[in-house]
């Protein structure tokens, strides 16, 4: 209803004011809000009882309320894309389409209105308040309005002008060029269909003198195969794994499928290496890759040192997709003048005796770790596989404060990644680290790779599992670092007693042969290719 101003009252300042915007000012509270909307030198009073749109504004004046206005492609939505979705949806990257383009995104704006409405993508599963980490991908509430809205409305293109730039990404190498690149000799050849591939390249590093690394850049040289992998050095060169390929006596006992290159010294074995090999994950820092990743680079001042005579293990979990395809990894070396002044080190929490009975819903393992020293966490890698439902680790400090490290609630074994913290998180000693993972053994989990359930224990297939979180860790002393080396070897000697007495490497080296000798995974499970779009609330759709 609009009044124009007749009689005038006084304000609770003594001001002059029309009778009706004082009564109006009376049913504020119940009527809403009241818009004052001037016409020349008269005003007018607009109650609103629910919504009100004003959106005119006499000269000299400014609009304070504006018409909702309809989200487009080129002021409202390819900045989100451009920002959170391009690395991975261009082409040579894991996403199985680009999305570089209006026609790109346009042409799945449901679909992307699903995934993102569900959170599936873009992939982010830490949950919120439960860890602060650096180059977190998780959209806002509004981004996520925004994108529903602009489908709703029609997904309008918009004003060209309004379009931000393309996001240039380098051709080569993130980082630049590399001071040693390491490649593959030859591409490793995955079938169309069968078990998971894991594979082993080991490959003598051309350094004649001591380095020290401040980054690798891992390029998997076939995105859409590779799961994920990880590189770890052989302090030996690899003479063990040499001497295996070469038919020599062998403590580890493992035949190497073939030489690759004898001349360079190159060997390709089957599956994983083993901890019986002279093989270690460089001082302190894991360095992997999986979609989504970003070169690994060391924090300033924890660059690692790199001695003559090592060698490099590309260890690959490789994935069939439906096709024949190849495999040829390359990594990049960067390095630095500057010596490390301090030295993280790994800290891992979780079990070897995972044994979960077929329709188990809640199957939970459990460990901690008192710290006996201070320690600093700068980084936090959580693993399970198919059957992983929610991870979580929280420490309790002497006075009994509650500080959570990380809570994914909803796994997906396809989104695996390494969170470094924002900021280090300080524990001080007698702080207890707990670390719950709980796995889904039953039909009504979307992801579980074996139909029906069948009994899943621990090992390296994706169909069995795996369940560990691990910190990157520091102490703040060389006498805190001492003691706590031997709080850890007393902790490590109980651990290899328990699996020595167990039959888990018995049951895994048996595992491997029948890797070796081609044997397909158990009947009624088939791990799914890696799909990065996926229905909400279903099993994940395979790749376009």
């Amino acid at each position: 209803m609009l009044h124009q101003a007749s009689q005038l009252s006084h304000d609770r300042h003594g001001r002059h004011e029309p009778d009706e915007i004082h009564e109006q000012r009376e049913l504020r509270s119940r009527s809403g809000f009241v818009a004052f909307v001037p016409f020349g030198n008269v005003v007018n009073v607009l109650v609103v009882s629910c919504v009100v749109v004003v959106n005119v504004a006499a000269p000299g004046c400014s609009r304070s309320l504006e018409a909702p206005r309809t989200p487009t492609f080129t002021r409202d939505i390819a900045p989100i894309v451009y920002t959170n979705c391009a690395t991975c949806h261009r082409p040579g990257q894991a996403g199985p389409f680009p999305l570089l383009s209006y026609a790109d995104v346009k042409g799945r704006a449901r679909q992307i209105a699903e995934v993102t409405a569900s959170r599936y993508m873009p992939p982010w599963p830490p949950e919120p308040a439960h860890g602060e980490f650096a180059g977190e991908r998780r959209l806002t509430d509004a981004q996520i309005a925004t994108i529903a809205k602009w489908v709703e409305t029609g997904a309008a293109e918009g004003d060209a002008r309004d379009l931000p730039p393309a996001p240039e990404f380098a051709a080569g190498w993130q980082l630049g060029t590399p001071d040693v690149v390491v490649t593959m000799p030859e591409a490793v050849s995955v079938p169309a269909e069968g078990a998971d591939v894991f594979r082993t390249v080991i490959v003598p590093l051309p350094v004649s003198a001591v380095k020290y690394v401040r980054a690798v850049e891992f390029r998997p040289g076939n995105a859409r195969s590779v799961h994920h992998a990880m590189v770890r050095l052989l302090r030996n060169g690899g003479s063990a794994a040499l001497s295996a390929a070469s038919g020599e006596r062998s403590q580890s006992r493992r035949p190497a499928s073939r030489v690759a290159d004898p001349g360079s010294r190159v060997i390709e074995t089957e599956g994983m290496l083993g901890a019986e090999e002279d093989i270690a994950s460089p001082d302190g820092h894991v360095i992997g890759w999986a979609p989504g990743y970003s070169p690994n680079v060391a924090p300033e001042g924890m660059a690692w040192r790199l001695e003559p005579g090592t060698a490099m293990a590309i260890e690959l979990h490789i994935q069939t997709t439906g096709k024949p395809e190849g495999v040829q990894s390359s990594v990049g070396l960067f390095f630095t003048n500057d010596e490390p002044t301090r030295t993280p080190f790994g800290l891992q929490l979780g079990s070897y005796a995972i044994d979960i009975p077929p329709g188990t819903r809640d199957y939970t393992i459990e460990d901690r770790y008192e710290l006996p020293v201070d320690l600093e966490l700068h980084a936090i890698y959580p693993h399970a596989h198919y059957l992983g439902k929610d991870l979580r680790a929280f420490a309790t400090l002497p006075d009994g404060t509650e500080r959570s490290l990380i809570w994914i609630k909803d796994w997906d074994f396809n989104w695996q990644d390494r969170y470094v913290y924002k900021e280090p998180i300080d524990l001080p000693k007698g702080t207890k680290i707990d670390v719950t993972i709980t796995y889904d053994n039953s039909s009504d989990n979307p992801h579980n790779p074996c139909s029906p359930p069948r009994r899943v224990r621990f090992g390296l297939q994706s169909t069995d599992e795996m369940g560990a979180i691990m910190f990157q860790a520091m102490t703040s002393s060389d006498a805190d670092e001492q003691a706590l080396d031997a709080f850890n070897a007393a902790i490590a000697k109980a651990v290899v007693k328990q699996i020595t007495e167990s039959d888990t490497l018995k049951r895994l080296g048996e595992e491997q042969r029948q890797l070796r000798a081609g044997v397909a995974p158990p009947a009624g499970c088939a791990a799914a290719p890696p799909a990065l779009i996926a229905k909400p609330g279903g099993r994940p759709r395979p790749r376009d």
